[in-house]
């Protein structure tokens, strides 16, 4: 989450709270589907068909995760006659974040979004997105909730209640640089622990090389604060707990690992593209990345001439990691004709057939188990092992914090870690209890 975002969340959060107070969320006004009528359709075949019911879905980013997402709604469209969904892009996360905030305010909602995982509790508690347990629960049958994966439904409940379904979803993931490693003489099969993780840091150091270049990112960090043993925040919701010793240990351990010069830690908008850019010119053997990048890793491998494999993260006290990317939700602000259009819609994009597909087509976590009983992914997961690596790593995966003020509170993990890892007269204790005694005022409120 970025400022930006954050600003337009305190812009517009009064606006929706009013809204829904005024009787918006309980189902009936304007709604996407009315406004977008008029709109070039993706795929369909009958635009001016009055008859049909026209929604809008609003998705997130660009290249194989687009394509993945247009093509899916296309089979939609040509799957029936009777609901005719409008995709359209609207930027990254925190982008479309902020523009359904802004739109529903406004009265002008899609009625399907992408929703980053730990920002449902916050738009479900304001009052924007629709239950959908009644749903399930009459649709029991034909949905079959419990075929979604266990390790992908932690955020998709808030309250006890279900408010979105598993899309294009996602863990961190180590990627290797075999050839690297073979090269070192280090055994391509780890690093698996921590420790390996150092000694590797080690020997590649001699070779000029680095083990890892790692941005201080919140999803790693929640890794290794899941693999010591920690917790992010207390099961209420109500304290910070990352200043525990579970907390501040993978603080500490990133801290000694960059000061000896055996990890490079860059900073900055640009440290994702930069630790991206080193794994891919062989500058460091090891990144973590999201296993939706399994299929643009593969090609650069084959491209600069090196094997790559795909591994856990490296354990501590056991493995451990969140999961990532986005549910299917559907908006509060939609007459009882549209929420059935977009319940059909968010059915058809979760289907086995879907999953396998965009699975396939981008890297993304196949979110049902019957899609990994398939002839169809035994076959790829043979022919490329490296996709099968998150899928096996859900067994220790962990639902994200969805406390209204995580976003906030992200930022000032983010910005702790910076400063233990930067400041040399800074101790990682030092900087950790410094944050979480601002978030447990943020979380107070």
């Amino acid at each position: 989450m970025n400022r930006r975002w954050m600003a337009v969340l305190l812009a517009v959060s009064l606006t929706v709270v009013l809204a829904a107070c005024g009787g918006g969320g309980s189902g009936e006004g304007s709604a996407g589907g009315t406004q977008a009528s008029g709109a070039k359709s993706q795929g369909g075949a009958a635009d001016n068909d009055k008859d049909k019911i026209v929604i809008r879905y609003w998705y997130a980013f660009g290249d194989k995760i687009e394509e993945a997402k247009q093509e899916l709604v296309r089979r939609f469209n040509e799957s029936q006659d009777r609901i005719e969904v409008i995709a359209e892009h609207q930027g990254n996360y925190d982008d479309l974040h902020a523009k359904v905030q802004a739109a529903f305010a406004a009265g002008n909602a899609p009625a399907v979004t992408d929703l980053e995982i730990a920002s449902t509790g916050m738009f479900a508690r304001s009052g924007m997105l629709l239950e959908l347990t009644p749903y399930a629960e009459r649709d029991a049958e034909a949905l079959k909730l419990d075929d979604f994966n266990p390790g992908l439904m932690g955020n998709a409940y808030v309250d006890a209640k279900l408010y979105g379904l598993p899309f294009m979803r996602s863990t961190p993931i180590m990627y290797k640089n075999v050839t690297m490693l073979k090269e070192a003489g280090l055994d391509p099969e780890g690093p698996r622990n921590w420790e390996e993780l150092e000694q590797y840091a080690r020997v590649l150091k001699e070779k000029g090389k680095y083990a890892m270049t790692v941005p201080v990112d919140i999803w790693f960090y929640e890794a290794l604060v899941f693999q010591s043993g920690g917790r992010i925040l207390s099961e209420d919701g109500k304290k910070a707990l990352f200043n525990s010793p579970e907390g501040v240990e993978p603080v500490a351990f990133w801290k000694r690992l960059a000061e000896e010069g055996l990890i490079k830690i860059p900073v900055g908008d640009d440290a994702g593209a930069a630790a991206d850019k080193d794994w891919a010119n062989q500058i460091s053997a090891l990144r973590f990345a999201s296993t939706a990048g399994v299929s643009a890793a593969i090609e650069i491998a084959e491209g600069n001439g090196f094997e790559m494999s795909t591994s856990f993260m490296p354990a501590n006290r056991d493995y451990g990691v969140p999961t990532g990317g986005c549910q299917l939700v559907i908006t509060s602000k939609l007459t009882d004709e549209e929420k059935e259009a977009a319940w059909e819609f968010i059915k058809f994009m979760t289907t086995t057939e879907s999953t396998i597909y965009q699975h396939k087509h981008v890297g993304y976590l196949p979110t049902r188990l019957s899609a990994l009983e398939t002839d169809e992914l035994k076959a790829h997961f043979a022919e490329y092992p490296q996709y099968k690596v998150a899928v096996d790593q859900l067994a220790y995966a962990n639902p994200r914090p969805m406390e209204n003020a995580y976003p906030e509170i992200v930022m000032l993990i983010k910005n702790a870690i910076e400063k233990a890892i930067l400041n040399p007269k800074v101790s990682p204790q030092e900087a950790m209890d410094e944050a979480a005694a601002k978030a447990d005022k943020l979380l107070a409120k």
